[in-house]
């Protein structure tokens, strides 16, 4: 691993360079493959997945067109499915917990850039926080989540929403920025 990379992974400040490009060229090639199985395929598509994310889960669904950063940093929990057109900038971990529904154009974007220091900017540097999806949570159609955020179990993200903070569980999340606007029954154990 590289310094760049392990300052990546170390979520510090990191400058892009020919490693991290050359992971990002390996996860677009993996892409290619995805997102080009025939519509009827599933195995091919479920293998290709599996070459392509950290890890996935049983019973999985992905439906292209499917994009992302590095892919390894994607995890998907069992039953996990995420709707055509997502796009996962996984330069931190991506956790997507079990039965976690994903709808179509959703974002979850990792990367963080420096925003008072405008010569850092300039220069690239930029620095990434995980994201992680508690189960049974579904994120409606285009909802943007930001770096760093946790969402909470059983809960619900409007559509269109942009989550930048944490939700906590078994609530109902909508706007833009997204705030709690009800609460949700606790399942029993």
């Amino acid at each position: 691993m590289g310094e760049q990379a392990e300052r990546l992974a170390n979520g510090e400040w990191y400058l892009d360079d020919d490693d991290l490009r050359e992971r990002r060229r390996v996860c677009w090639r993996r892409l290619d493959v995805f997102n080009s199985v025939a519509g009827d395929d599933d195995s091919a598509r479920a293998n290709a997945m599996s070459e392509l994310a950290g890890s996935v889960g049983e019973y999985v669904v992905v439906i292209p067109r499917f994009t992302c950063t590095f892919g390894t940093n994607i995890h998907l929990g069992d039953h996990a499915f995420v709707n055509g057109n997502a796009f996962f900038m996984d330069d931190a971990p991506i956790a997507v917990g079990a039965h976690v529904r994903i709808g179509p154009g959703a974002q979850l974007m990792t990367a963080l850039h420096p925003v008072d220091d405008h010569a850092r900017r300039r220069e690239g540097w930029e620095r990434a926080a995980p994201i992680v999806i508690g189960e049974n949570s579904w994120l409606g159609a285009s909802v943007t989540v930001g770096a760093g955020v946790t969402i909470g179990r059983n809960v619900v993200v409007g559509a269109g929403s942009v989550v930048l903070h944490d939700i906590p569980d078994h609530v109902v999340a909508a706007g833009t920025p997204a705030r709690v606007i009800r609460s949700t029954p606790v399942e029993a154990p």
